[in-house]
């Protein structure tokens, strides 16, 4: 008898009254315990050392926006102009800042063996240089070491997109070369006060994405494009500033590597590494035409910076498309920015389908910008209208591109979740099987990866909790634990896929057999925080 019809004449037990312990035992002696199928994958199974986690980032959960000396980012500045999806702010968000204690519990109560996080550079350093807030220096060594009373490893994120508004409105912020000091400054304070027990590293979130965003398009802070690749813009060029902005957080990353290598690293003993977004481009059509933007577009989006990274220059297409506007490194600056990292973090949602296009002409100009530059119709079109897939596959596909590519170097899987539209107005879910299948599908394709030889070491579920999202405001949830928004107290609750997670995390199975009970993790009702 298969197990499938096993576990339906015991629900059939069940249904008809039978007792719950005689159900056990005849699952157990009068059927015998069904095999462990051979495909069955379990967190043993994945490689030694490997990290299970989820994440967040400061400016997206914290909240206390205005509090204990904690000054504006150009989020704060961009979302309280309503830039936003939907308008809204993260002013208090998911209020970790007052909950942290509460939610480490929630991440032990589902066994997470770490937790990323980043942390708030106007939170920390109010006026972007200089003096150090303490009651930022308090709130982060709090959080620390709760994290690790409860076994749960920090990953801390030093730049995840909070730039100060006093270094914007200063000097033009990531466009001025004076970035790669103030940053600099910056996280040295993090590696002198909060090393000794911060063991892994990330020096900037994303940087291949923040120069379109902020500087080509001018869909995020601090609003700079040129016409007509953005609208509400506050001047710019696109044809020029997103590569000054990538290289300026090029610099920026190898400078802090640099430094916690020569004065951290052999004395706290941890690893330092750089996040970034890890899209997979895949031609729209057949043509030879799309195959050949998409492989350019691969190169554009994670060449960009991984070519520096692994080579000490940018990729070949890119100097020969972009030309003089591509900043060049020196000598000295490619010698610092190769191998300026001990593992590379990505974060993979989706893929982007590219169709090639030729230079876009309007009024008798040609305009460049990064897609044109790449000679690919803009695929970020596609998010803004609902036409996202997330296929597994993809996944495996950029695994492989950096293992054949660049030499296979350690990669972490720092965010990769589903987000879904909350039903409620406060957003309260229960039951998001879907998050659950999505995590399980990705979780497997990573697992035969790392059997493929991929050097994988850690996977993170983005995210832990709702939160205030960067596209899509909180338009989309993406938390395990959901956070009651619309509530004064931000009550959390853990999810189903909290649920799978914790069991997966306890050495069961990645596709588990449909259960004859609820787990019992945490309360399936409210959590009060």
């Amino acid at each position: 008898m298969a197990p499938l019809s096993i576990l339906a004449v015991l629900r059939r037990l069940r249904a008809h009254g039978t007792p719950r312990l005689l159900v056990v035992l005849l699952a157990a002696v009068g059927f015998g315990v069904a095999p462990r199928s051979a495909s069955a994958i379990t967190r043993r199974d994945f490689p030694e050392g490997f990290v299970f986690g989820a994440g967040s980032s400061a400016f997206q959960v914290e909240g206390a926006a205005a509090e204990d000396g904690r000054a504006p980012s150009i989020w704060d500045t961009f979302t309280h102009e309503g830039y936003s999806y939907d308008g809204s702010t993260a002013d208090v968000s998911a209020d970790q800042y007052h909950h942290y204690k509460e939610d480490v519990k929630l991440m032990h109560a589902m066994g997470l063996d770490a937790y990323r996080f980043s942390i708030a550079w106007p939170r920390l350093i109010p006026d972007g240089r200089g003096e150090v807030n303490p009651k930022g220096l308090e709130y982060y060594n709090n959080l620390i070491d709760e994290l690790i009373l409860h076994g749960i490893q920090p990953h801390a994120t030093i730049y995840h997109f909070d730039l100060p508004q006093v270094l914007q409105d200063e000097y033009g912020g990531l466009l001025s070369p004076r970035f790669i000091e103030d940053y600099t400054a910056f996280a040295e304070v993090c590696f002198k006060h909060f090393g000794d027990r911060v063991k892994h590293w990330v020096t900037v979130n994303e940087p291949n994405i923040e120069p379109i965003g902020g500087y080509d398009n001018g869909s995020q802070p601090p609003r700079r494009c040129s016409y007509p690749f953005g609208e509400n813009c506050t001047g710019g060029n696109s044809s020029t500033e997103p590569y000054i902005v990538a290289h300026h957080l090029l610099l920026a990353h190898a400078s802090a590597v640099s430094s916690y290598r020569d004065k951290y690293q052999p004395v706290q003993g941890g690893q330092i590494g750089i996040t970034l977004l890890g899209w997979w481009h895949e031609p729209a059509t057949n043509t030879s035409r799309d195959a050949a933007a998409a492989s350019r577009m691969n190169d554009f989006h994670l060449g960009w910076f991984m070519d520096p990274l692994v080579y000490g220059d940018y990729p070949q297409v890119m100097r020969s498309r972009v030309g003089d506007r591509l900043p060049r490194l020196s000598v000295e600056e490619s010698a610092r920015v190769r191998g300026s990292f001990d593992f590379v973090g990505f974060n993979h949602y989706l893929i982007l389908r590219v169709r090639s296009s030729r230079e876009e002409e309007h009024s008798g100009k040609k305009w460049k910008d990064y897609y044109v530059d790449a000679a690919v119709q803009n695929p970020l079109k596609a998010i803004t209208e609902g036409r996202i897939e997330s296929p597994p596959w993809a996944l495996a596909k950029l695994l492989e591109h950096l293992k054949v590519n660049y030499g296979n170097p350690p990669v972490v899987i720092h965010e990769n979740g589903f987000g879904d539209a909350p039903g409620t107005a406060s957003g309260i879910e229960y039951d998001d099987e879907a998050r659950s299948e999505f995590l399980q599908d990705y979780l497997e394709v990573l697992y035969h990866s790392t059997r493929n030889g991929s050097d994988a070491r850690g996977y993170f579920v983005w995210s832990f909790l709702d939160v205030f999202e960067f596209i899509f405001a909180y338009q989309l949830r993406f938390g395990l634990c959901g956070v009651d928004m619309g509530a004064a107290a931000r009550t959390r609750y853990a999810r189903s896929s909290a649920r799978w997670y914790a069991g997966f995390l306890r050495g069961g199975e990645l596709r588990p057999p449909p259960p004859l009970a609820r787990s019992s993790f945490v309360d399936d009702r409210a959590y009060d925080a």
